[in-house]
């Protein structure tokens, strides 16, 4: 089984072709991944959708979005709201 750090990398670089060589824990969406602000709600978007099951639909709201700067913040983020590795 896949770690949460590694199914949210899985998303950037299958959705967002990005190196995966270049994706860091750290990385910036933005300065480092070259993000604008409409990939990041599409991957936001697409992350409620990969760790959303039938028991419990994930939904980030504006105000926490705001906060997801970096791969490491997402992660912490979705183990925050209940995502385990496994």
């Amino acid at each position: 089984m896949s770690t949460v750090l590694e199914r949210v990398k899985n998303v950037i670089v299958h959705e967002f072709r990005v190196d995966e060589s270049e994706l860091k824990p750290g990385s910036l969406f933005v300065d480092d991944l070259n993000m604008d602000s409409l990939d990041i709600v599409n991957l936001l978007f697409t992350l409620e959708n990969e760790f959303s099951t039938d028991e419990r639909g994930l939904q980030i709201t504006d105000d926490e979005a705001e906060k997801l700067r970096s791969v490491q913040d997402v992660v912490d983020y979705l183990k925050a709201h209940g995502i385990e590795d496994g």
